[in-house]
């Protein structure tokens, strides 16, 4: 059944390929061209505009003895416009919806569980030198590492690598890997960082033990008050800093590009930071914990031979949220992930794989958990419209174990 599946999705792009190549013949231009008003006849002023779409369709977890069955689901809705009408200074706001699938589908759309649109992102940002550029609000301008500041407009692969090490803090101090706070950012030469300091949330999700951790700790710091009865655990610190050894990349915006098709010669260096003081509690003791993790990364994406494109990147990750505490995504110890692809301009495609494995105190008896990727784009036009294939499978976690393949439509104008 599993074969025959498979089978009919490989059909459906082709379906698509000979489609897409029909179009090329015609004689109408496929380019894509920036949604843009021009406030100004420089072009200096204007208003930019994006919004996207990524069309899910996935199977049931493979490993489960059950007939198979394959779900449509929304990963992504979006619509984010951002306004420059001085150097000095830029506005930004974003919202969306995500998950939306017919288990969770309400029918007025504002009733159930249903997923609702919400704020991603609302910024405005000053510039005070030509290497410092300071903002505030509910931002994306994330620390430790290049991943926790991935563009879901143009990844390598078909989505963040799950579980979300790289997104660490979502849903535990942020909303949707976003915090309310000030950061600073900036560039000079070769070298860019950017650093914030932000607004805990106090609605964390569950405490480590439901994750299989031995831990008596919980992520809900800033929700408890000292012995003195002070509020605590407010503030998280993070910040991220990069060389670059090739090409530089843009800094206007916080979202990293997973793969520029051979468009750039990128080769970054990068490290950083998350320290959220006194963001664990000790239900048992009543005492706080400071929470602080570090990483190093690298990100190559090079072209190679006639417009083909190498892509790798790899992240160590330490993480210390207390003695043997597991979160959702991640937990007291370390992570590896790597990734690499191949993109064939002639094909259109890239084949890609991406690994991760950690190594968590709180797991000591289990053997290490792991997740692997392995998938296909096939770029109809670039990273504005494409079709993505790839077979899922997270292994040896306690806190959620799947095997699953999955198709996405993205679009983006």
């Amino acid at each position: 059944m599993a074969k025959m599946f498979t089978t009919k999705l490989w059909v459906v792009l082709l379906v698509v390929f000979i489609n897409s190549s029909l179009m090329a013949q015609e004689n109408v231009d496929h380019s894509y061209q920036p949604l843009t008003l021009k406030l100004d006849e420089s072009g200096k002023k204007y208003i930019r505009f994006i919004m996207w779409h990524q069309i899910w369709a996935t199977t049931n977890n493979l490993q489960n003895e059950e007939p198979l069955t394959i779900t449509p689901s929304i990963r992504r809705s979006r619509f984010l416009a951002f306004a420059q009408v001085s150097p000095r200074f830029l506005i930004l706001t974003h919202f969306g919806l995500n998950g939306l699938s017919p288990g969770n589908l309400s029918s007025l759309g504002n009733n159930s569980n249903a997923p609702q649109l919400f704020l991603h992102d609302a910024w405005a940002e000053f510039k005070v030198l030509d290497a410092l550029f300071i903002g505030g609000g509910l931002h994306y301008w994330k620390g430790m590492t290049r991943l926790a500041n991935q563009s879901t407009l143009n990844f390598m692969t078909l989505d963040q690598s799950r579980p979300f090490v790289q997104w660490h803090s979502l849903g535990y101090s942020d909303q949707f890997a976003r915090h309310l706070g000030v950061y600073a950012k900036g560039a000079s030469g070769k070298f860019d960082y950017r650093i914030a300091v932000n607004g805990s949330g106090r609605s964390p999700l569950n405490g480590g033990a439901d994750y299989g951790g031995q831990s008596q700790l919980s992520y809900t710091g800033a929700s408890n008050p000292d012995q003195d009865g002070n509020a605590t655990g407010q503030a998280v610190y993070e910040g991220y800093f990069r060389y670059n050894i090739f090409d530089g990349e843009s800094t206007k915006l916080p979202f990293q590009v997973g793969t520029y098709l051979g468009s750039k010669k990128v080769f970054g260096i990068g490290a950083g930071f998350f320290a959220h003081p006194n963001g664990m509690y000790d239900d048992t003791m009543q005492t706080h914990h400071n929470i602080l993790h570090f990483a190093a990364d690298a990100f190559l994406d090079m072209p190679v031979g006639e417009g083909n494109c190498v892509n790798g990147y790899v992240s160590f990750m330490a993480f210390d949220y207390g003695e043997n505490y597991i979160a959702r995504w991640a937990g007291t110890g370390s992570v590896f992930y790597g990734q690499l692809g191949y993109y064939l301009k002639a094909a259109k495609i890239m084949p890609y794989v991406a690994y991760q494995r950690a190594n968590y105190e709180g797991y000591s008896e289990i053997e290490n958990p792991s997740a692997l990727d392995v998938g296909i784009n096939y770029f109809i036009n670039g990273h504005n419209a494409k079709l993505t294939l790839e077979y899922h499978s997270i292994m040896n976690d306690p806190r959620e174990t799947t095997s699953q393949i999955r198709l996405q439509a993205h679009v983006f104008l």
